[in-house]
């Protein structure tokens, strides 16, 4: 699951998240990742555009996240939330600094959660560019590693050693 701020211009217009050019980046950074954005769910924190693009009131985080963002990550329940930019990292990592911790999973709640810079922060700033697709890069190892413990986790919770063998019957 990957989370962003909230609706952009072309976002606002089309009713999808990441349609505008940080979201063309953004297709570009889960190919490097070696993703594609139908195997991805992507959302935001806030669900409509905040006026004039203005950075989104910390009460308008509450009820969206309350209302929706929360609710989606109950019904997905993902093992890995991609956190892009500071609003969604100060979610999951309050206090946090992104430009120290991004691409460095963590976990919270027996969630992955790794922090990544907004793709729009990387078009707006270029210094950022390399940094968030050296992040992108690092992904797959990050995904293969959250799969092998979920794989651990779920191989030590089923005893199959104690079950009986599966046995075909007879409907004569």
């Amino acid at each position: 699951m990957f989370i962003g701020e909230g609706p952009g211009y072309h976002e606002d217009r089309c009713g999808r998240p990441f349609v505008g050019p940080a979201g063309q980046f953004l297709d570009e950074l889960l190919a490097m990742a070696g993703l594609q954005r139908t195997e991805v769910f992507i959302g935001n924190v806030v669900k409509c555009r905040p006026p004039q693009n203005r950075d989104p009131q910390p009460e308008e985080i509450a009820t969206c996240t309350q209302a929706f963002l929360f609710r989606q990550i109950e019904a997905l329940q993902p093992r890995v939330i991609v956190t892009l930019g500071r609003f969604s990292m100060n979610l999951f990592l309050p206090g946090e600094k992104i430009s120290r911790i991004h691409g460095q999973p963590r976990k919270v709640d027996g969630r992955l959660i790794v922090p990544m810079i907004h793709p729009a922060a990387a078009l707006h700033q270029p210094q950022n560019r390399p940094l968030i697709e050296a992040d992108f890069r690092r992904l797959p190892e990050i995904l293969a590693e959250a799969e092998r413990e979920a794989t651990a986790k779920l191989s030590a919770a089923s005893p199959r050693d104690e079950e009986p063998p599966l046995e075909q019957l007879s409907l004569f």
